[in-house]
């Protein structure tokens, strides 16, 4: 209210400073945000990290100091992609050097078969194709040496992706080891009763984290089993690295699995081509679908207490509005604030209890 002596003009005067001030102050705030939107990045996912190793960390601080079972669950973390490194590494350059040494005899091949063929025949001798690939292939070997350059490029961006990785890494190994505390001392400003469901609240939401993240990996893990298993079968080279790419590749919801298959697709080309790829094809597709809308969706019900048709629609709406990282923070989000909305809920459904008169 006005104060008394206080013209209409000037109450006027003040609250268009008032409304303007409120605007600069949001603009600034959003431009800070901004600015800040790498770090925010980090901070964001270091808590997704965090919250998913509690589980692993908690288990291991019942039977010694909780220092050393952060330690060694971080190790332990760490120790994955080194694994995961000692089994791709080897069968990929390997390969890539069987396929530089062979390529002539490949190029050679096709040629034979392009002049056993009328149709392919008269292209080749419309187009040389098939003579462009070959003297290709004959120069593939010299061109290895100048690929160099291009993976120093590469190494540049991977340097500064591990400085990324690391130090996500150890903003988590903070909110691990003191996250606990820094919690309970924010909520120690709230009343009583609302400091309870706050704490109920966010421990409901650290499980169905960490339920999610073992969702995740029992669902990698069965389209790594399944994948090497069709592989076997067909008998294409090298089905374990290719069904531990295809099980990694799976935690990327959307698109992981398509990038996996059609990894596992072009290797199908080298191995009985084309009967191999046109199986590997049906089943990728079947499994893919399969996937999408049973085992993920059933997996995460179960792990995060979110109904199927939210685990999609999340994960549609994450992967178009922050892609990959969008997609894989997705579903705990979901649950996370399908949680905060049942406690607000019931917090207003006692209040009007409360407001009952007594008969």
């Amino acid at each position: 209210m006005p104060t008394p002596g206080m013209s209409g003009a000037e109450v006027n005067l003040r609250a268009i400073l008032r409304i303007v001030l409120v605007i600069v102050g949001v603009v600034l705030t959003l431009y800070v945000i901004y600015l800040l939107r790498k770090p925010i990045g980090w901070i964001v996912l270091a808590t997704f990290i965090a919250v998913a190793m509690s589980a692993p960390v908690n288990l291991l601080a019942r039977h010694m100091h909780r220092g050393l079972a952060i330690a060694l669950s971080y190790l332990g973390l760490l120790a994955i992609p080194v694994l995961l490194a000692l089994i791709l590494v080897p069968p990929i350059v390997n390969g890539i050097d069987d396929l530089a040494t062979k390529a002539p005899d490949y190029a050679a091949q096709a040629q034979d078969y392009v002049q056993k063929n009328k149709t392919l025949r008269k292209l080749e001798d419309d187009y040389g194709v098939i003579t462009q690939l070959e003297e290709q292939a004959k120069k593939l070997p010299q061109k290895l040496g100048t690929a160099a350059g291009t993976l120093s490029d590469i190494g540049v961006g991977v340097v500064n992706s591990v400085f990324a990785g690391v130090t996500i890494l150890i903003l988590s190994i903070f909110m691990v080891a003191d996250g606990r505390r820094w919690v309970l001392n924010a909520l120690s400003f709230q009343p009583l009763e609302r400091r309870e469901r706050l704490d109920r609240a966010l421990s409901r939401i650290s499980t169905a984290v960490a339920n999610y993240v073992g969702g995740a990996l029992a669902q990698a893990t069965i389209a790594g089993i399944t994948s090497f298993i069709v592989m076997k079968i067909l008998g294409i080279p090298f089905a374990a690295p290719l069904a531990v790419i295809v099980g990694f590749a799976d935690l990327i919801p959307l698109i992981g699995a398509t990038i996996a298959a059609v990894l596992v697709g072009i290797v199908t080309i080298f191995a009985d081509f084309p009967l191999d790829t046109i199986i590997w094809v049906i089943w990728a597709v079947v499994y893919q679908q399969l996937e999408n809308s049973v085992i993920q969706p059933q997996i995460q019900r179960r792990a995060v207490d979110l109904h199927p048709f939210l685990v999609l629609v999340s994960v549609l709406f994450g992967a178009k509005l922050f892609g990959v990282a969008g997609a894989l923070l997705a579903i705990p989000a979901a649950a996370s604030v399908q949680i905060a909305v049942g406690e607000w809920w019931h917090f207003r459904q006692a209040g009007r209890v409360e407001l009952v008169p007594d008969p």
